[in-house]
């Protein structure tokens, strides 16, 4: 029997969402934390200039948009501002926060979303019907954007060439492309070569710093131990969902990745027992665009077993994937101590 202490537990595998292409739409907005973010509630690191700087350059952006014309009987002539603007940098350094800020800062008409909404407004509507919908926009913000899978990739760069073309201004953030390590700055070449068409049009902003998420932690996931679960759950609010952690990996298979915003909807708190490393590359990619969900609708995360830090091994941690892993790992360590949340 529950009690008003006792919320009622529910189950993520019990969930078959559906997503129409007016709902992707609908979505293509900052996620919740970011609903009131700006460029004033950005706090950079001051021993990291370039955070200021990234503050500052996207100031001037904005600005642009509004700046008076320049009489055409004037010799001083306007500092020339590109129409696309990518940052790249680690985790944790607020790159969505800045993306965000920019989209509540820009007029008319705008667009927040992760490359995989995109992608799959453009599997639900068609390609013609997203460029069309897109077309009069003023801004396209991209988050996440992926390189793993180059068709996607090329379908993203067609989408922005011409939506540039008319006018529209583009804002991305990027994660690691397969096979490349470390965290240096080639995720900002791969992108550009990649978006070849498009590359002239950026302005790369290189945003250096900590990981923030565990600037307010321990700097490690928590686990609760079995004996001590009903407790803790009792101790929970709202929605509470509890599935073991190999049962949630099976049924994210069954869902497609665009979906997984509406597998977490309305969920307060994700209770994962058995917690285990993974041993497939594919289910802990997976897992990752799960946890990038949980992060957006900041979806509180108990878990028993292995620790939820330690579930990537180290053969994946040195491989191509190793930045979207430790983005993974800093979120998790977020959710699991509900800093902030």
């Amino acid at each position: 029997m529950t009690t008003e202490s006792t919320p009622a537990v529910a189950s993520l595998v019990d969930r078959n969402p559906t997503l129409s292409g007016e709902q992707i739409v609908a979505h293509l907005v900052p996620p919740r934390q970011f609903e009131t973010a700006s460029l004033d509630t950005y706090r950079p690191d001051r021993d990291y200039p370039s955070q200021g700087a990234a503050v500052a350059a996207i100031r001037h952006f904005v600005a642009n948009w509004t700046a008076p014309r320049a009489s055409i009987f004037s010799r001083k002539k306007a500092p020339a501002v590109l129409p696309g603007i990518y940052l790249d940098g680690g985790f944790g350094v607020g790159k969505t926060h800045l993306l965000a800020a920019l989209w509540h800062a820009a007029p008319g008409r705008k667009y927040f979303g992760t490359f995989i909404e995109y992608t799959a407004l453009v599997g639900a509507i068609g390609y013609a019907a997203t460029a069309q919908l897109m077309k009069g926009a003023s801004l396209l913000c991209i988050d996440e954007f992926e390189l793993d899978d180059p068709g996607d990739t090329r379908i993203m760069s067609r989408l922005l060439t011409e939506l540039a073309a008319t006018g529209t201004r583009i804002a991305a953030t990027s994660n690691t492309p397969p096979n490349a390590l470390g965290e240096g700055r080639f995720a900002a070449q791969d992108f550009l070569r990649e978006i070849d068409a498009l590359s002239a049009q950026f302005d790369t902003l290189r945003i250096d710093g900590l990981d923030f998420r565990r600037r307010d932690s321990e700097g490690h996931a928590i686990v609760t131990d079995a004996e001590s679960l009903d407790g803790v759950i009792a101790g929970l609010k709202g929605t509470v969902t509890r599935d073991e952690f190999a049962a949630v990996l099976e049924h994210l298979a069954t869902v497609h990745p665009s979906r997984y915003v509406r597998l977490v909807e309305d969920v307060d708190a994700v209770v994962l027992t058995d917690v285990a490393p993974f041993s497939s590359q594919t289910d802990a990619l997976r897992f990752v665009a799960f946890v990038d969900r949980l992060y957006d609708a900041q979806v509180r995360v108990v878990a028993t077993g292995t620790a939820l830090d330690q579930i990537f091994p180290d053969d994946m941690l040195a491989g191509g994937y190793r930045k979207k892993y430790l983005r993974a790992v800093s979120r998790l360590v977020a959710l699991t101590s509900g800093v902030g949340l």
